[in-house]
C-alpha cells in the first residue's frame, strides 16, 4: 500500500527547507534573532508529522511563525533569558498534536488487521477496519483510496464470498449484510494494491467473528484464488 504524498516534500527536505528559508524569515519578520530563539530538529520534525499533514510548505511556516510570534510577545513583556523550544514543550506554544499517529492496539480484535504502507520517508503500520450493517451486500469504501486500492477491496470481497464455506461464512451474512471497509486516516490518500491481503483478513475476520492478530502485519495483493502476490517497489 502507498501513502500518497506527491507532489511534494520528504520530512528531511521539509527540515532543510525550514532551517534555511522559512525559519529565518519568520524570525525576521518578527524582529527575534538566535540569541533569542531556538528550536529544535526534533521541534521541527515534530511539526512537520503532528501538526502539517501536507505535501508542501505553507502550514508548515505557518505554525513556525506562531511560535515567533510568541516569543517576540515575551520579548516584548521583558522575557530576556533565550527560548529553547523541543519536542517536549512544543506543546506549549502550539498545543495538542492535530494529526495523531495510528496508536498501537492493545489486544485482538475482530473486524481489523494490522498493513504495511510505504512512504516516501519509509514505512508505516495502520490497521484496516471492516464492519457489517444491515443492507443487499453492498461494498462501501472510505478512507480517501486510489482506483487501484478500491478494485483490491472489491477482490478481497469476491474471494471471501467464493470460499466463504471454508470459512463457514454464510451466504445469508454476505448477501443481507452492507459491508463496509475503511483505511485510517481518512485526509490522506492511499493506492497501490498491496492492500489486498490486509482488507480480507479483516473484512473475513468480522465476517466470521474471529478476531486478527494485532502481532501480525500484512502486506501484498490478493487475487480471487486467494495467493499473495510480491509487493511493487
Amino acid at each position: 500500500m502507498e501513502i500518497i504524498n506527491l507532489p511534494g516534500y520528504t520530512e528531511i527536505e521539509k527540515l532543510k527547507i525550514a532551517r534555511t528559508y522559512l525559519l529565518p524569515r519568520q524570525m525576521d519578520e518578527n524582529g527575534i534573532s538566535l540569541k533569542i530563539l531556538e528550536i529544535s530538529d526534533g521541534a521541527i520534525l515534530q511539526i512537520i508529522s503532528q501538526h502539517t499533514q501536507e505535501a508542501g510548505l505553507r502550514n508548515l511556516e505557518r505554525e513556525l511563525a506562531s511560535i515567533c510570534r510568541k516569543v517576540a510577545r515575551k520579548v516584548a513583556e521583558g522575557k530576556k533569558e533565550k527560548t529553547k523550544i523541543t519536542t517536549k514543550n512544543l506543546q506549549t506554544y502550539l498545543g495538542p498534536p492535530s494529526v495523531l499517529p495510528d496508536e498501537e492496539r492493545d489486544r485482538n480484535e475482530i473486524g481489523i488487521a494490522t498493513g504495511l504502507a510505504w512512504t516516501e520517508t519509509g514505512g508505516e503500520i495502520l490497521h484496516v477496519e471492516a464492519t457489517t450493517t444491515p443492507g443487499k451486500g453492498a461494498l462501501i469504501l472510505t478512507g480517501h483510496l486510489g482506483e487501484v486500492m478500491k478494485e483490491s477491496a472489491q477482490a478481497a470481497l469476491t474471494y471471501a464470498r467464493s470460499r466463504g464455506k471454508a470459512y463457514r461464512i454464510k451466504p445469508h451474512d454476505l448477501n443481507n449484510r452492507e459491508i463496509h471497509i475503511h483505511v485510517p486516516a481518512g485526509a490522506i490518500p492511499k493506492d497501490g494494491p498491496s492492500a489486498g491481503i490486509t482488507m480480507a483478513v479483516a473484512l473475513i475476520s468480522e465476517l466470521t467473528g474471529i478476531p486478527a492478530r494485532k502481532d501480525v502485519a500484512l502486506t501484498g495483493e490478493i487475487t480471487l484464488r486467494g495467493r499473495i502476490l510480491p509487493i511493487g517497489g
